[in-house]
């Protein structure tokens, strides 16, 4: 009778284990496919981020508005410029346009509706909200773009000192830039991209002289431009690369020094404003504000009892 028990409880303890183990670990699939060799096609539906839902919103809304190419030509330079290199970012910019300029005149009526004013007043609310949204974001690219050739500029007389220093010890052109690129892609990451990009051009087999074009072209920075014009010279003309080098950033350190003499020399001039209207009130009301309360509260009343 005990055996007869100890059997029903271990049938019992097998099935259970089994069920959890089918139900929550084992996965029938993978099983087959070690067997059979062949993959089960299993739909899976998978869920979108709402970014995700919104780009391709974006993406489809832009592909309905018809451009002429000369300016996709010019918007893909001015992205290329902002840093934003994906063959979808067009799309969705110019999706991103028609929501806009949708959307902003839409929450404008709403808000001017209860208001009592000029019906032409609230037309012009209405329609400037329109333009802001159909405009704003061509703002937003440009101030990205500016951004970014900040960027450039501010890390360019490092790269140029790094480049330096790596043709002197030896190194080609185009390891010199590659090596930069390396070295300053967590500092400077805006110009350490450029630099890499001129690589990948190099190594698809471009010229050196079309692929640092290119990078003047791309950048649209007049220092990078000044220095890719530099090395073109002494690609063709066959001069030191070194020397061209160390001289460009001797001048480069010149024209910086002068930028920032020039800047401390108009330094006084554009505190003028700040120290008249923030700092002399505040001055005024420390000095002349416990006299001013003293007449009041003691002088007036001597004038007023005689």
């Amino acid at each position: 009778m005990n055996l007869m028990y100890a059997g029903l409880l271990f049938v019992m303890i097998a099935a259970v284990g089994a069920f959890l183990g089918k139900r929550f670990w084992a996965d029938p699939s993978k099983a087959v496919d070690r067997v059979t060799g062949v993959a089960l096609d299993v739909p899976e539906e998978v869920s979108k981020h709402p970014s995700l839902v919104m780009q391709e919103l974006l993406e489809k809304m832009g592909s309905i508005v018809p451009a002429s190419p000369a300016n996709v030509t010019i918007m893909r330079k001015r992205m290329i410029r902002a840093g934003i290199r994906s063959p979808q970012a067009l799309p969705v910019f110019y999706g991103a346009k028609m929501l806009m300029a949708a959307v902003l005149p839409a929450m404008m009526a709403l808000a001017v509706a209860n208001v009592d004013s000029d019906p032409s007043n609230k037309m012009m609310a209405i329609l400037a909200s329109l333009a802001a949204g159909f405009f704003g974001p061509n703002e937003v690219l440009n101030i990205m773009s500016s951004r970014r050739q900040k960027d450039i500029q501010r890390g360019l007389a490092n790269a140029l000192d790094l480049m330096v220093v790596g043709v002197e010890s030896g190194l080609g052109l185009d390891q010199a830039i590659m090596q930069v690129a390396k070295e300053l892609q967590h500092a400077y990451p805006a110009i350490a991209e450029e630099f890499m990009m001129v690589n990948l051009e190099l190594k698809a087999g471009k010229r050196r002289m079309e692929a640092l074009k290119n990078l003047a072209d791309r950048s649209a920075v007049d220092d990078l431009k000044k220095l890719v014009g530099v090395l073109v010279q002494a690609d063709r003309f066959g001069t030191g690369i070194a020397q061209s080098l160390r001289s460009h950033s001797e001048y480069m350190r010149i024209q910086a020094r002068q930028i920032a003499e020039e800047k401390a020399a108009t330094l006084g001039v554009k505190l003028v404003f700040p120290i008249f209207f923030c700092i002399l009130p505040s001055l005024f009301v420390v000095t002349v504000g416990p006299v001013v309360v003293r007449i009041i509260r003691d002088v007036v009343p001597m004038i007023n009892n005689m």
